[in-house]
């Protein structure tokens, strides 16, 4: 049904989704799978290791999509990912660690504990039960209001980690009941960066969670066609 390949290439740094299930059954489960049926052409990379550049290692793709790989040390790596693609105006959609690493690489602060450090906070992480499902409420007038629609959605989150203190330059876009940061975005026209701490291309993502990947191809698309100096990022 999404074998056109398509000339828009994002990256994809972390690794692929490979949890049993078979999600909304309209395409394949994973990073892979969702960018294709957002309209790109997905291309997993590997660690960099900082043995190249990010010029070299992300060369003819015009975008990324930053969530980590499994089971590597590597927020190092996100992080100057994520100053990399600010330098650069290098659309970006970070997801679940690349979620902090955008957030603590441009000067906010992160909890590392929410249970300890933030109490009060509902339970966002069931070890027993995966695929934990909980609303949230999308901020109006934000680029991810223009994608989910604003207002109260359930997402798949799952994380013992959160922002404490965002980053310059950042609003927020959604929040949990008890006001826990799910996403972030970079204000202004002219750099598209959105976060979100759920995992839209897992088995328990929903049909809605393929915005987010429409989202940052929708920006790298106006980047590649308008002028510098006449993009904006609003959803067409």
């Amino acid at each position: 049904m999404f074998s056109n390949p398509s000339p828009l290439r994002i990256a994809v740094y972390g690794s692929d989704v490979a949890a049993p299930g078979r999600g909304v059954g309209l395409w394949s489960i994973g990073y892979r799978g969702a960018v294709t049926a957002a309209g790109a052409t997905p291309v997993l990379l590997q660690p960099s290791a900082g043995m190249q550049s990010w010029n070299k290692i992300l060369e003819g793709c015009k975008g990324v999509v930053a969530c980590g790989h499994e089971g590597s040390t590597e927020q190092g790596d996100l992080e100057s990912l994520c100053i990399w693609c600010k330098q650069h105006k290098f659309p970006i959609l970070a997801i679940d660690r690349g979620l902090l690493a955008l957030n603590s690489a441009l000067g906010g602060a992160n909890y590392n504990e929410l249970s300890r450090e933030l109490p009060e906070a509902l339970q966002h992480r069931h070890p027993p039960e995966k695929g934990l499902r909980h609303a949230i409420n999308v901020v109006r007038e934000t680029y991810l209001a223009d994608l989910y629609g604003e207002g109260e959605v359930a997402v798949n989150s799952e994380h013992r980690r959160g922002i404490s203190r965002l980053a310059r330059g950042f609003r927020v876009s959604a929040t949990a009941l008890d006001s826990v940061v799910e996403a972030i975005e970079f204000e202004g026209d002219r750099w598209y960066a959105m976060g979100v701490q759920w995992r839209p291309a897992s088995a328990s993502a929903s049909g809605l969670d393929i915005q987010v990947f429409r989202g940052v191809i929708n920006a790298c698309q106006k980047k590649t066609q308008t002028p510098a100096s006449e993009v904006s990022f609003e959803a067409a």
